[in-house]
């Protein structure tokens, strides 16, 4: 059983780590690049019945320039997001968003619960 329990803590701790890294890897991407205010178009069907939105934006130029959030929710069209795209390229545009951090925030505390949980469940039965 003690098995069980260690795979679960380092499937846990393989994802939290893959998730925190890739976190911050698209946070140092886009850390220099301006951002504007996006117009949010349409939604687009994802995997598990999720919507993405799609959005439109302008450059300092004012050339219009569309894109596609990866942040997973229903943003009525019409509605405003923040976006930040990059000046080389502005047809590459990330929906700016905290969501990960805080859906972050709350998954370590719920792990660790489970991790504690299983350890004394498991201890409480006799080897054998």
């Amino acid at each position: 059983m003690y098995a069980f329990w260690a795979v679960f803590v380092l499937v846990a701790i393989f994802s939290t780590v893959h998730t925190v890294r890739k976190s911050n890897r698209h946070e140092r991407l886009i850390a220099g690049w301006p951002r504007v205010q996006a117009t949010v178009t349409g939604l687009v069907a994802g995997p598990r019945r999720r919507s993405y939105p799609t959005y439109q934006f302008r450059d300092p130029n004012g050339t219009l320039f569309a894109g596609e959030s990866d942040v997973p929710y229903a943003t009525p069209p019409g509605s405003l997001v923040e976006v930040a795209y990059n000046p080389l390229n502005p047809n590459q545009s990330f929906q700016v968003s905290s969501g990960s951090k805080v859906v972050l925030g709350c998954v370590l505390p719920f792990f660790a619960a489970i991790t504690v949980g299983m350890f004394l469940f498991i201890g409480a039965f006799p080897e054998g």
